[in-house]
């Protein structure tokens, strides 16, 4: 079985686009890291291949260029992160709602925690109507 660092090593040899230096991809905040190592797992259990994956976020980029995302390099995990969840609610393994739903949980939890202390979900997390 190939080792964490063999799977990201794959990883950046497949999508070129990848921030990296010469120990591999880098990463500006621990999330960006959550994303890429959530699309190599996805990617390990057969949800796509590679090809697939730089089609997809490539379309994303593009996207977000059109829209006036000036490529400076600090998006690029938001691109990332927005290509997952198409390709999730694509493949079926969850819809956009679903999605929508998590997010605004999260961000509900993340409101009333704390700094510095972990974010837990709570039923009251997913009550409709939280902005």
């Amino acid at each position: 079985m190939p080792t964490n660092a063999e799977t990201a090593q794959k990883a950046v040899q497949a999508v070129r686009s990848i921030p990296k230096d010469a120990d591999g991809p880098v990463f500006n905040a621990p999330w960006e890291a959550h994303a890429f190592a959530l699309a190599v797992t996805l990617h390990e259990r057969g949800l796509f291949t590679w090809p697939e994956w730089t089609v997809a976020l490539g379309e994303e980029i593009a996207r977000a260029q059109a829209a006036g995302d000036p490529d400076t390099g600090e998006t690029y995990y938001l691109h990332w992160l927005a290509t997952l969840e198409k390709l999730v609610a694509a493949k079926g393994v969850t819809s956009t709602e679903t999605l929508h739903r998590y997010r605004d949980a999260w961000d509900h939890a993340a409101d009333r925690t704390p700094h510095g202390k972990p974010i837990e979900l709570r039923p009251e997390d997913f009550a409709s109507g939280i902005a």
